[in-house]
């Protein structure tokens, strides 16, 4: 009986500590993730009371629920297609399936001066298994990456989960939300694997120029080369280019794809069926090389001889090109895949939907648009430096000085929420402090409401010499 005593007190014996403990760089970058920060916004929403009106969510970029941007009926009859047809219940390749990659590489190809092959394409869990698997592959020790400000939070947190470092280039809101090239010159260095562009802007709303992202690749090029010369190697800078939302353009700038400037610096462009097709839970994603110089494409020898020639590269940049590319394909291996009966309805999705249903988009997002930016003028302590082109977001400055008893971002939009039920973003979740990002790709009839609702709530919260007054921005 003692050594049966003996025994169950040592069972019970609590250690004197565990050995395991949360990852605290984890814990930080979620307490700043989009849905972290509107989750914590929610909260003290349902806490508050929130006044008992219907809440306008113009915080997160998910139109899907709202009937007005309802998915392509050509969109679902060919994933419930894919799904009678029984062919699509097991495992795909770790790529993704052969005909929805030639399927987006056709799609892809629409847009630019040459032809992708299914071998340049690589299917993700939607775009932000893209973002991992690009950072993941592109991380070594030391590496850096360049990051816009504002941006896509997500790619700060890949880029440190992998152990790189993340800087910050600037994007100039009074110019349009543009790269500053000379922040991108300044910040890099012989670690610097990537600069990332997100195009059409998430958060900013903006859609840069033909002009603009040539002048932006070709500073990035003659950059990489400068630290060849330095360092006595060479060494490429990839231009990672986000392209989530792709098309979804309805300003004066057609949306140019950043691919098309491939034989300039390689490109890895990232997209998906998420945003143009108003599906963000079917989580599809691409992850898609453009390198016409001939290393992914092996039929553009001239192309190749072609940059060989005008840049003096030399083969060791094409083969760490390559090298990336195979890193890609080797992570696929430790992934999970994309759902296969929704690779198997690529095709159809990609081929039969019809223009009407992208143009209808577009105009309900333009309308959206413009109603945004003009309710946002005049709104006391609010400043909306560039009306959007694009996306479904548009970044507006805070001005606290004519604010009464506002602390910061975070401290407005947990107060919208209470006061108004009115969720925004804080734009410190993307890079900025004092800023707000809004979405407007919401129901009209809720945007206008919400609008109405945020002027209120400025007006209520606004100094009395400040009554009139919107915020500057420089």
């Amino acid at each position: 009986m003692e050594s049966s005593s003996a025994s169950n007190e040592e069972v019970t014996a609590v250690p004197a500590s565990w050995n395991f403990e949360p990852n605290e760089t984890l814990l930080g970058l979620m307490a700043l993730s989009v849905r972290g920060v509107l989750a914590r916004i929610k909260a003290e929403m349902v806490a508050g009371g929130g006044g008992g009106r219907p809440v306008i969510p113009m915080g997160h970029g998910d139109p899907s629920a709202f009937p007005c941007f309802r998915t392509a009926p050509e969109a679902v009859d060919a994933v419930a297609g894919a799904l009678q047809s029984g062919e699509y219940n097991s495992y795909s390749t770790c790529v993704g399936l052969e005909p929805a990659r030639r399927s987006v590489a056709r799609y892809l190809s629409r847009d630019l001066p040459y032809e992708l092959s299914p071998d340049d394409v690589y299917l993700t869990n939607g775009g932000a298994q893209a973002i991992e698997i690009v950072c993941s592959a592109l991380a070594r020790p030391g590496a850096n990456i360049l990051l816009p400000r504002p941006g896509y939070k997500l790619y700060e947190a890949r880029a440190v989960f992998s152990g790189m470092e993340a800087r910050y280039f600037d994007l100039v809101p009074g110019e349009g939300w543009e790269v500053d090239t000379d922040s991108v010159r300044a910040l890099a260095d012989k670690n610097t694997v990537a600069v990332v562009i997100i195009n059409p802007g998430n958060p900013c709303g903006n859609v840069y120029s033909y002009e603009h992202l040539a002048k932006a690749s070709a500073r990035y090029f003659w950059l990489a080369l400068g630290l060849v010369a330095e360092t006595a190697r060479k060494l490429g800078v990839f231009v990672v280019a986000d392209e989530a939302y792709a098309h979804l353009t309805f300003g004066e700038r057609r949306f140019v794809p950043m691919g098309v400037f491939g034989a300039v610096a390689p490109v890895i462009t990232l997209g998906s069926i998420s945003k143009r097709w108003l599906v963000p839970g079917w989580r599809l994603g691409w992850i898609a090389t453009s390198d016409p110089s001939g290393v992914f494409q092996r039929t553009k020898v001239l192309d190749l001889l072609l940059l060989l020639l005008h840049s003096k590269c030399s083969h060791e940049m094409m083969f760490l090109v390559f090298q990336v590319a195979s890193s890609i394909k080797t992570y696929h291996y430790i992934c999970s895949d994309p759902t296969t009966f929704v690779q198997g309805a690529v095709p159809n999705l990609l081929e039969n939907t019809s223009e009407e249903f992208f143009r209808r988009n577009i105009r309900t997002l333009k309308e959206s648009a413009d109603m945004c930016w003009e309710k946002l003028k005049g709104v006391n302590g609010i400043a909306c430096p560039s009306r959007p082109m694009g996306s479904m977001f548009v970044m507006v400055k805070l001005d606290l000085s004519c604010l009464q008893g506002i602390e910061d971002d975070m401290d407005f939009c947990c107060r919208l929420a209470k006061e108004e039920s009115v969720v925004v973003l804080p734009g410190r979740v993307v890079g900025c402090e004092d800023w707000l990002r809004i979405t407007f790709a919401i129901d009209p009839s809720s945007l206008e409401d919400g609008l109405d609702r945020l002027r209120s709530f400025c007006s209520r919260h606004s100094k009395p010499a400040a009554q009139g007054s919107a915020a500057s921005v420089v």
